[in-house]
């Protein structure tokens, strides 16, 4: 009997609506249902709230060091934009296959799950790990439980393949990404009145004139020999939310902001830099009008950089099977740093590339799931005789 092909199995994923801001527990129930018809078994770990899951699984001997394939199976919304035809119903157009996800990465997602069938041919002389995460779009939340599960159960892995589209070239470095939420509180009261209150709007835009002027600052001082396209680190502020009217003193207000950074170390001392700007300079001068005005700053999420390793036993492999001889860096982060964060060599190598992807009518090349299951292949063929 035939196994479902990558693009078939790519139809399937497609159709679970897996936004983050939904559960994914169909699509992780859907992959523990197709690697069971083959008998191999699979861990669940659920977050904190049992409505999303990540899933891992082992082929071959699980004593030995190994390979791991991750992808996450969140994907981006599509809210504002107009689709064609329903996002979450996979069409094919000549050589592309639309949906939302096809790119961004249900596509490595197909391949992985349609080479299990070749892993299971001949015995594995090292194990190939399969790992499916939650929440990589929105801060790589999930796949840190993953890496936790696997340092406890397993002994050092040999390389980690991690399936962003790159369009099967090879990754070897890429910046941090760190999402951070400032509140500001202050003292609302009747516009008219501005006097009896602490406008909250008025000390976030201090606030936020401080990053833009840590933005100038790091343009402006580019790192030599840096591998990046943008040789600094940048920070961005995406969202700003206060104040209830314009007839209204706001007495609260919160943004959104974004650190891209391209090294260990940097995030640090820029949040330490902005609040000691925040109790020096900006608290003070709120509390002159409302004792009980404040500034708070949290973490969102924290992912670490992917640190070029040239000449790693991943880096290596990854251009062996991608027949390439050139490994890069790209600005976006991905849950390759928080492997390689926890001592396994990584890169990211997927099929498809960023341009085709969270896009309206997002696409994937039948070629590029062509390339991405000969990458695996020569994987298995390398774990079978390793």
């Amino acid at each position: 009997m035939a196994h479902p092909s990558e693009i078939e199995l790519l139809g399937r994923l497609i159709g679970f609506n897996t936004v983050s801001s939904r559960s994914n527990l169909d699509i992780v129930d859907f992959i523990k249902t197709y690697l069971a018809g083959f008998g191999v078994e699979s861990v669940i770990i659920p977050d904190a709230t049992g409505t999303k899951a990540n899933l891992f699984a082992t082929i071959g001997p699980a004593d030995r060091p190994g390979y791991v394939l991750s992808g996450h199976t969140d994907v981006v919304p599509v809210d504002g934009q107009d689709w064609s035809r329903d996002p979450f119903d996979m069409w094919r157009d000549g050589d592309r296959l639309h949906g939302r996800g096809t790119c961004d990465m249900k596509g490595f997602l197909a391949c992985m799950l349609a080479c299990v069938p070749a892993m299971l041919k001949e015995p594995l002389a090292a194990p190939v790990h399969l790992a499916f995460s939650y929440d990589e779009e929105v801060g790589c939340l999930g796949v840190y439980d993953i890496v936790s599960h696997m340092t406890k159960t397993l002994p050092p892995q040999l390389a980690v393949f991690v399936g962003e589209p790159t369009g099967m070239g090879v990754v070897g470095g890429h910046k941090g990404s760190t999402g951070l939420l400032t509140r500001v509180t202050g003292k609302a009261c009747h516009s008219s009145r501005p006097d009896l209150g602490v406008n909250a709007i008025f000390h976030a835009q201090d606030l936020i004139g401080e990053l833009r002027g840590y933005a100038a600052e790091l343009r402006a001082a580019p790192e030599a020999g840096s591998p990046f396209e943008l040789p600094y680190t940048t920070v961005s502020v995406g969202v700003i939310q206060g104040g209830t009217a314009r007839n209204a003193i706001p007495g609260d207000c919160a943004f959104q902001w974004d650190i891209r950074a391209t090294r260990g170390g940097v995030v640090e001392a820029l949040v330490e830099r902005f609040r000691a700007f925040a109790e020096e300079k900006v608290v003070p001068a709120m509390k002159e009008g409302f004792a009980g005005s404040a500034v708070s700053t949290s973490f969102a999420y924290d992912v670490p950089p992917l640190v070029p390793d040239a000449g790693s036993h991943a880096e290596t492999l990854a251009k062996r099977f991608a027949g390439r001889n050139e490994v890069t860096t790209v600005n976006y982060g991905s849950e390759a740093g928080i492997f390689q964060a926890a001592g396994m060599p990584t890169v990211v190598c997927g099929p498809g590339r960023d341009s085709e992807a969270h896009i309206t009518d997002e696409w994937i090349s039948v070629e590029q799931l062509e390339r991405c299951v000969g990458f695996i292949d020569r994987l298995i063929d390398h774990a079978r005789h390793a």
